[in-house]
């Protein structure tokens, strides 16, 4: 990736002034392909299950794969994950709960080097592997987290890691775990919940699969950064918080981040219509990111509306 040099103002017009060499490495998606729930507006009326991919591919360069989370895929499946997308897709996929939600994750390393040698044949699809994990894993297993990433460091896969006990959030134990990532390379995954807690309608509130109320903090630890946006169905709530976020980018962009920036919605029916309309924020802020390809499509099927 070439220079990027972002000139950023932050005044009352909240002006970006962009120039640049090449294109930068951003990429936005949702977090799952096949959502059957977006035939006939994301999707063509009438897609058979097959298509999807094939077809999520045509709209957006980039997926994190929950898919992983819940069942490891065949070598079969991996092979046409690769030949059913773009050379440009990225998938971001998570490590199997059975790796990451059994306790301690040093007894599970045979399983997370079984999986990562599975996902491997996708190569320069893969955009990395993260674990993701449970409000139960704190600080105290921090000598058990380090010696379990390390054992796999020198796979050439990005690895990346998403933490959900508090007192991470909390110094020391925020600090240690971001410089202790740093020296390794590791992305933190960062999750913003905020636009489903800080409004007057949480859309969550009957789920029992909530997404948890954790701070945000805009840290980068490697040169690769990625968000995990949970937006509100309402898009004025979720606007706000995308507004900033195009700040953010612009400094990442400036420092020549490789972003990955995942739309999630409780009804997630609207993911794919609030991802585009934050593409369309970054372009109207004259951000160097690359157009959708779901820009190209013609116009049918039409979109989906969010209001």
């Amino acid at each position: 990736m070439g220079l990027v040099t972002v000139l950023l103002s932050l005044g009352m017009e909240g002006l970006f002034l962009v120039s640049t060499k090449v294109m930068a490495e951003f990429r936005i998606g949702c977090a799952v392909w096949s959502y059957r729930g977006w035939l006939g507006n994301f999707f063509p009326a009438g897609s058979s299950a097959q298509d999807l991919l094939r077809l999520y591919g045509d709209r957006l360069r980039t997926v994190e794969g929950n898919t992983t989370f819940y069942a490891v895929p065949s070598e079969v499946t991996v092979n046409r994950w690769r030949i059913q997308t773009p050379k440009d897709f990225r998938f971001c996929l998570k490590f199997p709960r059975t790796v990451t939600h059994q306790g301690l994750l040093v007894p599970q390393l045979s399983a997370a080097q079984e999986f990562m040698d599975r996902v491997a044949p996708l190569g320069d699809r893969l955009g990395c592997i993260f674990a993701q994990l449970p409000p139960s894993y704190s600080p105290a297993q921090f000598d058990d987290l380090k010696n379990f990433f390390q054992a796999l460091t020198n796979t050439g896969i990005q690895l990346a890691l998403e933490v959900r006990h508090l007192d991470w959030f909390k110094e020391p134990h925020s600090l240690a775990l971001a410089t202790w990532l740093e020296s390794q390379n590791i992305t933190k995954v960062l999750l913003d919940t905020r636009p489903i807690y800080n409004c007057p309608d949480n859309p969550q509130a009957k789920s029992q699969r909530k997404k948890p109320n954790v701070p945000l903090q805009q840290i980068s630890t490697s040169q690769q950064a990625i968000v995990r946006f949970i937006s509100h169905p309402n898009f004025d709530y979720s606007e706000p918080y995308l507004s900033a976020w195009v700040e953010q980018i612009a400094q990442w962009l400036s420092d020549n981040k490789e972003i990955y920036f995942f739309v999630h919605c409780p009804i997630e029916d609207h993911s794919p219509a609030i991802a585009k309309k934050f593409q369309q924020k970054l372009e109207q802020a004259q951000l160097p990111v690359p157009s959708l390809p779901w820009q190209d499509l013609p116009s049918e099927p039409q979109q989906l509306s969010l209001f």
